[in-house]
């Protein structure tokens, strides 16, 4: 099996366009054998525990003029490549230190693809808050998850050092922006890299033929 060590935070939104071209990549090899293991990378690890106003956060970060062109980007991405996504619909800015204790606790029970991906949906194209732990508990169970445990547990303290010595090891890696990717533990991709590279990358490590030779 090949591990693919996806450090990735939900809020951010070329993390939702990355794992979106992975995910075609990986859909057009059903053969593959490539495994997933979401890492927690927070890009506001200071932000208040009850987050903030969208709009507030990303006039301080980017600027007005910077904000909407970011927008604007994503969206002709979003569109061209046929995602459903929907940014306008983003009205608060979480604390996201729970949703990574969530995907932490989903690889003990292999349940961490549906927790992602109910993750980016809730925030990327429903505007749901997912700092939340009413809206955390509801993604859990529809992962199958056990949501009146995960309730407790995000009520508790539980695996929050766990979650800040994993972002601490990852930035001693050299992770310094999401989505980065490290390949069976060896090669970094950083960035929401196009499916076309996915697909040469699964080709190569599993010794496939290239493409224009297979049918």
């Amino acid at each position: 099996m090949i591990t693919l060590d996806i450090f990735a935070d939900p809020v951010c939104p070329w993390c939702f366009i990355g794992k979106a071209r992975l995910d075609r990549a990986l859909e057009q090899r059903p053969g593959h054998s490539v495994v997933r293991s979401w890492q927690p990378f927070e890009l506001n690890p200071t932000m208040p525990a009850e987050g903030m106003s969208r709009a507030a956060y990303l006039q301080a970060k980017f600027g007005q003029d910077g904000a909407a062109k970011m927008h604007v980007q994503l969206l002709e991405i979003a569109e061209a490549e046929g995602y459903d996504f929907h940014p306008e619909r983003v009205t608060h800015q979480p604390n996201t230190r729970d949703a990574h204790r969530l995907l932490y606790w989903a690889g003990i029970e292999e349940a961490q693809e549906a927790v992602m991906e109910g993750l980016l949906s809730a925030h990327w194209r429903e505007g749901r808050n997912i700092g939340d732990h009413a809206t955390l508990g509801a993604i859990a169970e529809a992962a199958g998850m056990d949501r009146r445990m995960i309730q407790r547990l995000l009520a508790s303290d539980a695996d929050r050092d766990t979650i800040i010595a994993k972002e601490d090891y990852a930035r001693e890696r050299g992770i310094t922006a999401v989505p980065s990717v490290i390949v069976a533990n060896a090669h970094l991709v950083s960035g929401a890299q196009p499916t076309e590279l996915w697909l040469k990358v699964i080709d190569e490590l599993s010794g496939a033929p290239p493409e224009a030779t297979r049918h």
